[in-house]
């Protein structure tokens, strides 16, 4: 597997002659993203045009929603009480509790969830719902943590309103969705990280930043292969592709927003960071 994936990576990285002159370190073209040049008043806009306020410059590693998990428990004034919407087996908690064994954390999930049937645990508090309305108050939650549940969903702006609706002002939205990734367990939808900006900003939310998951090669790979274990490693370290990116950022001089674009554009998930501001609905 290991030699499969090695020929593969190698046919993808760019010929040596692929590197701009010394100190051309600005934006990769609009050509050269897949995108169309823009440069008539009619074109839309370039996707690092319309991403740039939300792609982080600080560093380009492949991340997960833990990311954020970790960020913000870690953080001076961290989060007490968490709703993991889409919980699942409700792994979640071990994570929260590692931080604060006190955390307000509540689990909340559809009745016919595959995962949520495969729960065993009964050391915090499950709720079920009807994949609707979430079943608290307006401005309960200081977090809500959603990782790859969004595709899931049947109706996502009415998922992200609800979001919006019980998270208290200044409250945070973090998690993970698909964007290139094979169907899965009645997965209903990819989404864009453009996409998600334009229903995260309907339900009343605004977008702090996006980051790179796992490429979306090496998930439709996995797919066709029948999921074997090898591929497990790239949920937690540099997936083929995306080490594939970070050569050519390392080659090209570009700094770590741009590589973070890239990444972006061909990744089979991304993180995100969005927060509820004082005063929406």
């Amino acid at each position: 597997m290991t030699g499969r994936i090695g020929r593969l990576t190698h046919w993808l990285r760019p010929p040596p002659d692929a590197a701009p002159p010394p100190g051309q370190v600005e934006a990769p073209s609009p050509t050269a993203l897949g995108e169309p040049p823009g440069t008539e008043a009619s074109e839309p806009p370039s996707l690092w045009e319309v991403l740039r306020p939300y792609i982080p410059n600080d560093h380009a590693r492949q991340v997960s929603a833990r990311y954020y998990v970790e960020l913000l428990m870690s953080a001076p004034d961290p989060p007490r009480k968490v709703l993991d919407l889409g919980c699942g087996r409700g792994d979640s908690v071990d994570l929260f509790r590692r931080f604060n064994p006190d955390v307000d954390w509540v689990g909340v999930d559809i009745g016919d969830s595959r995962e949520a049937l495969q729960r065993k645990r009964a050391d915090a508090t499950f709720v079920t719902y009807d994949g609707r309305r979430i079943p608290f108050p307006d401005g309960t939650f200081d977090l809500v943590y959603s990782s790859q549940v969004l595709e899931h969903v049947r109706e996502p702006s009415v998922h992200l309103a609800e979001i919006a609706r019980v998270l208290r002002e200044g409250g945070s939205l973090v998690g993970s969705t698909s964007q290139l990734e094979p169907y899965h367990s009645m997965s209903f939808w990819n989404f864009t990280p453009v996409g998600f900006l334009a229903l995260a900003s309907d339900a009343g939310l605004r977008v702090r930043e996006f980051r790179p998951g796992i490429d979306g090669m090496t998930l439709p790979l996995r797919t066709f292969l029948g999921r074997p274990r090898g591929f497990d490693r790239w949920w937690n370290e540099e997936s083929p592709l995306n080490s594939v990116i970070d050569e050519w950022g390392r080659k090209t001089g570009r700094r770590p927003a741009l590589v973070n674009l890239r990444k972006l554009q061909l990744c089979g998930q991304f993180a995100f960071h969005a927060w509820r501001e004082a005063g929406g609905d």
